[in-house]
Parts: C-alpha cells; structure tokens; sequence
C-alpha cells in the first residue's frame, strides 16, 4: 500500500473507522447511481475502489464492492484495518441450507465451517471459526431485533471456496453440524480477526435456495440495498455502545 500511495501520488488519508465489505456489489452501484457516495481519495489497494457514504444516524462509512471469496475478502480487510478502519461488517449474499422460511432473510454468523483454504494461514486446524467477540455479537442481535420487517436468524455458516463443490452429500453433512446457509467469506474473516484482534461482523444475506427453485436470488426492495443499510447501522450502534469500539 505503501508503494501503492507512492505509484499514484495518493494523500495519506485514514479511512472511516467503520467499513462494509458488499461481495456481491448491490449496494456500492445503488450507492453510485443515487449520487450518494463518493471515492475515498486516499485509498491505496491495487484492485478495490473505497467508496463513502453517510449512514443516517452513524456518520461516515466506508464500502468496498466485488470483494468475493476469502482470499480476496481477507486481502481487503487487512488493507482497511491498516487504514483506519475499527469495526468491519461483511454483509455477503448466501444460499439456504436449513429452512427456515421464505427468503431473504439474514443469518448473524457466529461461526462457519472452514471449507476454504485462507483460514487456515490465520487459525490452527479446528472444523469451524468462531466469531472473535461473542459478546459483540449477542450486542448485534440484540440490536437487530429491534429492527422492522427484518428477519434475522443467528447461526452457523459453511464458508466455501467454490460454489461448485455445494453437492447434495456436502449440503447434507453441513446441515448435519447445524449449519444454516452457505457463503464464501466469513470463515476466513472470523479466523484473521481472532489472529490480528481485529473487529468483524459477518452476516449471511440469505436470497437463494441455490437455483432449485423458480424466483431465486431476489434481496427484495433497491435489490436489498435499503434492508442491508439497516443491518450495517444496527451493528454500528451495537459496536458503539459506551465503553465500546
């Protein structure tokens, strides 16, 4: 990043204390084409774009788009936590192992199986990574119910490194340890921020059961931009409760 700055004569400027990471890209081009964010002027990574955006009743957060998969998600958050940011909240599209109702709705990850490769650079072996900060967590929830016509379940994830290995035996022996959804991120983020003691929330957007049904992969109104930045201010004000974050 160092070079990164100097390569393109960028100013040395901190990022939001409180970041987003938006795998999939919805709400940085809703954010975009409504002229509500902007470029972070600063940002130095080779292969992201840092937008900002404020988030009523929060103040100035940072989003990046596209940052799909672990590697590249564990990538992104190490150049943020370097940058300035505090508390990074993953908010990244899944498909549904348990049933649980109609989708969309969100699972608050407090663990997931590490079925990928980056965790384990961070994490000695153990079949999942926990969520560092249990605490936190239950903060979260409990600031998420609060909110309206939002449904949030909290649970297991299973983290995959490619969506193709989700065959029928590997759904079934993750629904066996419990697990409530799939993703490609929150495996990897649990296991750098317990190593680094950094601070990550990871959410499941759970839109799919995986393309077995008609009408899959629907996140509801602004293609679940609105519902999302609801989300992300309930885990900021959980994070900021006094003597936090």
């Amino acid at each position: 990043m160092r070079e990164a700055r100097r390569q393109r004569n960028l100013p040395t400027i901190d990022t939001p204390s409180i970041c987003v990471l938006d795998p999939d890209g919805d709400v940085v081009r809703a954010l975009k084409q409504s002229g509500t964010s902007r470029r972070h002027q600063g940002w130095a990574c080779y292969h992201t774009e840092l937008e900002i955006f404020d988030l009523p009743g929060i103040g100035e957060v940072g989003i990046i788009g596209c940052a799909v998969g672990a590697p590249f998600a564990v990538l992104v958050a190490e150049q943020l936590f370097v940058s300035g940011c505090r508390l990074l909240v993953s908010v990244t599209s899944a498909g549904r192992i348990a049933d649980l109702g109609p989708t969309p709705y969100f699972v608050l990850i407090d663990r997931a199986l590490r079925d990928e490769g980056t965790s384990y650079h961070y994490q000695p072996p153990s079949s999942f990574a926990d969520a560092p900060d249990p605490a936190l967590i239950a903060r979260v929830e409990s600031e998420l119910k609060r909110l309206d016509r939002v449904v949030v379940h909290k649970g297991a994830t299973w983290t995959t490194d490619a969506p193709y290995r989700e065959t029928e035996e590997a759904i079934a022996a993750a629904r066996a340890d419990d697990v409530l959804a799939v993703e490609m991120e929150a495996a990897a983020l649990y296991a750098f921020a317990a190593a680094k003691k950094r601070t990550v929330v990871a959410l499941a957007h759970v839109t799919n059961t995986m393309a077995v049904a008609e009408g899959d992969f629907e996140k509801g109104e602004a293609d679940g931009t609105t519902v999302t930045l609801a989300v992300v201010a309930a885990v900021a004000r959980a994070w900021a409760e006094p003597g936090i974050g």
